[in-house]
């Protein structure tokens, strides 16, 4: 049992971020776990905003290994290398948490080759890479989520959400919704439901190069809208 959220403003900028906040703060009942936004801004830019982790946030009686955050700083350190010898340039930074960031980036060449290098560090992952979309989710509801990501003034034209109850996976960053198509800028997934079939496809789509970061199985329908892009097959 989860909770979905979802609006659309057309042919106008909003609060995004508090509208979707109060919608999902009242779904809290379907999904105590975990919640995530999934935001798009006006897109008015030749820039792309990228949003990573280096980390996971551990809570008490949780598996995940507790480390030092000490860490989190090298593992910054060696994302903004990556990014350079990718041929990208950071335009802004900015940690939202301790292992949490925002960059605003410049990059001309393939999006593919510069997530596998930010990626290539280890316990990083890309929540978000777009022009629009803002990808953040992580541990709590939705008020404790939109206060720690300064998210209840995020100004937009729409966006999507979701509350967990974790029932085939941990309780974790990475198994919460939205899912990012990786490596596809502004395209993002929430689904609520069980697919059957998840680790048969999961197994062909990694035959042939698709990359996933949990065990949850919902992150399934964004690699496969990925597949399908990259054949060129129209959304």
């Amino acid at each position: 049992m989860c909770g979905i959220a979802g609006l659309i403003h057309r042919g106008k900028s909003t609060n995004v971020g508090g509208e979707m906040q109060s919608m999902l703060q009242s779904l809290k009942h379907r999904g105590p776990d975990s919640t995530g936004y999934a935001l798009y801004g006006d897109g008015n830019t030749d820039n792309y905003i990228l949003r990573f982790k280096v980390g996971e946030n551990v809570k008490e009686g949780s598996s995940a290994k507790i480390e030092d955050p000490s860490v989190y700083d090298s593992r910054k350190e060696k994302v903004n290398s990556e990014i350079l010898t990718a041929g990208a340039k950071i335009i802004e930074e900015e940690r939202i948490t301790p292992y949490c960031f925002r960059y605003v980036i410049k990059c001309d060449d393939d999006l593919l080759e510069l997530a596998q290098k930010i990626e290539s560090v280890e316990m990083t992952e890309i929540l978000s890479l777009g022009k629009s979309l803002e990808l953040v989710k992580d541990i709590g509801d939705a008020s404790v989520v939109a206060d720690q990501y300064s998210l209840n003034n995020f100004n937009g034209t729409h966006g999507i959400g979701h509350t967990r109850m974790a029932t085939e996976s941990g309780v974790d960053i990475r198994s919460a919704h939205p899912f990012w198509g990786y490596p596809f800028s502004d395209v993002s997934v929430v689904h609520n439901g069980q697919l059957t079939n998840y680790w048969n496809t999961r197994r062909k789509l990694e035959k042939i190069g698709m990359r996933f970061m949990s065990n949850c199985d919902s992150e399934l329908i964004a690699v496969y809208l990925a597949t399908k892009i990259r054949e060129e097959i129209d959304l």
